[in-house]
């Protein structure tokens, strides 16, 4: 019941239609060209770095941004600035790295890089909500940033891929965008791909790769058989289904990360019925995490009892919470609904949920499905509507109730990135619509805090007052599932950020 059902007719149409898009061959070609096909899950009509939520181009190795996050370790590092300072919080001094040219052989230098950010300011009211910069002045390889308040983790948000520096005079940003990486743009095909070149003049030494091409394709199934068939050499999160088999071919190797990545149920908040807390309660009871993770996962995450991996120290110890069939029905009690007839009511009103989920993520229509079945027991209809780019559609319509939504929490080792998207009224990504003065203090108190044991102290504060309000339902933190070709592929790094993937460092054998 678990497993989600496809047709013939559609797993070959979309493997039919990868081979078609393909004829640039992930194998190497008889002219003996160095190359690799990357096969991603999600697809993309655009590659503008500033705007684009796919972030395909720092994933494919165009752009770069001012500040590199060390997988590894957790913490930020110098890439395109080479260092960095400041006194008091809110004024920073950038030094650039010398001889970094864009793709196009002109220099990257400080007036660049200040209109590189001005436009992802004005073109992403995302990022200007996320770098508060009130002003940038550039002088030489020099830059001097002044944020609108003390932010000592301003440098941290540079890391985010759109924050990308790119040549802006050069305008056709969403086929051809000019950044400083090691792969130039060929070719861009909407929504099935895009064809990269080596940039011969890249700063960090030129890729060992001639060329590459980034492909898309939000199936699944399609993407496991790629790999199986040698039309891709690489498949981000292959079908989880299908991974004994893809163990079992000579070469093939899978790698399961473990990540900074959150699967939750996002709350409109807009909506009345979810302004009741028995109800938001109600449906984080109704949530068979472990079961889920065992079913649909096989295992490849790990349960979440809020939105911070449990390694974390911002983490908080979580009280054990009422859950099952019979909790959700005492919170619907307490919130005044009965069961009758076989429908969950209030004043003669049926209750009902609209819940958003995208195919993209193959296990997020699978959990759509479980949550779907386990509430109609208790007489709660929900109907399940697929979207295509959830970020899109939450922003733009208030037509839901729940969303079955994955989002990094902490891609930069800290709690800030996440608390101030998803819980500050600013927030690029509070499509629940919190708005909680309190919380909002709290974070705003966080922004100004200095010390990772004291912003640690103050995250898990803030993470236990989200879990109490019940804002979101979070489910379970997924790990990254690459699947590549070893006997063909060197160098390949399964990054926990998600961020890095085709780097001058990537070779084939």
């Amino acid at each position: 019941m678990l497993r989600k059902c496809k047709s013939v007719f559609i797993v070959c149409l979309s493997f039919f239609l990868l081979a078609a898009c393909s004829t640039e061959s992930a194998k190497d070609q008889g002219g003996g060209e160095k190359e690799v096909n990357l096969l991603f899950n999600f697809a993309t009509s655009s590659l503008d770095p500033n705007v684009d939520t796919s972030y395909v181009s720092l994933r494919a190795g165009i752009t770069e941004t001012l500040v590199h996050l060390n997988d590894e370790n957790l913490t930020i590092e110098p890439w395109l600035a080479k260092s960095w300072d400041s006194k008091d919080g809110q004024l920073w001094n950038f030094d650039l790295r010398e001889g970094v040219t864009f793709q196009n052989g002109k220099p990257m230098d400080g007036k660049a890089v200040k209109a590189s950010l001005e436009r992802a300011m004005k073109d992403s009211p995302a990022i200007k909500n996320a770098l508060r910069i009130e002003s940038i002045e550039a002088d030489g390889n020099a830059l001097t940033i002044k944020t609108e308040v003390p932010f000592p983790e301003f440098p941290s948000e540079l890391v985010h891929p759109n924050t990308s520096i790119i040549d802006v005079k050069e305008s056709d940003y969403i086929n051809k965008p000019i950044g400083t990486g090691p792969f130039a743009v060929s070719k861009f095909i909407p929504g099935t791909a895009v064809d990269l070149i080596r940039y011969e003049s890249y700063w960090d030494g030129a890729a060992k790769l001639e060329r590459a091409r980034f492909s898309f394709n939000e199936d699944a199934n399609a993407r496991s058989l790629a790999l199986e068939s040698g039309d891709a050499d690489i498949v981000f999160r292959p079908e989880v289904e299908s991974l004994e088999n893809l163990e079992a071919i000579d070469g093939v190797k899978v790698e399961s990360t473990s990540t900074f990545r959150v699967h939750q149920m996002t709350m409109n908040l807009e909506r009345k019925a979810l302004q009741d807390i028995n109800v938001r309660k109600a449906i984080d009871a109704l949530i068979d995490r472990s079961s889920i993770v065992d079913t649909i996962l096989h295992g490849h995450a790990e349960v979440a009892t809020g939105p911070f991996p449990s390694t974390f120290s911002f983490a908080p110890d979580y009280l054990k919470k009422e859950n099952g069939m019979e909790a959700a029905k005492g919170f619907l009690d307490q919130a005044g609904y009965k069961k009758v007839n076989g429908v969950m009511q209030k004043d003669g009103k049926p209750l009902t949920f609209t819940l958003l989920t995208y195919s993209s993520r193959a296990d997020l229509p699978l959990i759509a499905q479980v949550f779907q079945s386990d509430a109609g027991q208790l007489g709660i209809d929900v109907k399940i509507k697929q979207i295509e780019i959830p970020e899109e559609y939450m922003a733009a319509n208030r037509d839901w109730d729940l969303t079955t939504y994955s989002n990094l929490t902490a891609p930069r080792g800290d709690a800030g990135y996440y608390l101030n998207a998803t819980y500050h009224p600013k927030g690029a990504l509070n499509f629940s619509g919190v708005d909680d003065d309190h919380l909002t203090s709290l974070i705003d108190k966080l922004n100004v805090t200095v010390g990772q044991e004291k912003r640690s102290d103050l995250a898990e504060e803030i993470a236990m007052y989200v879990d109490e309000q019940v804002y979101n339902s979070f489910i379970l933190h997924p790990n990254t599932l690459v699947a590549y070709d070893a006997d063909k592929v060197e160098n390949w790094i399964t990054s926990r950020s998600e961020y890095y993937m085709l780097t001058n460092e990537l070779d084939v054998k």
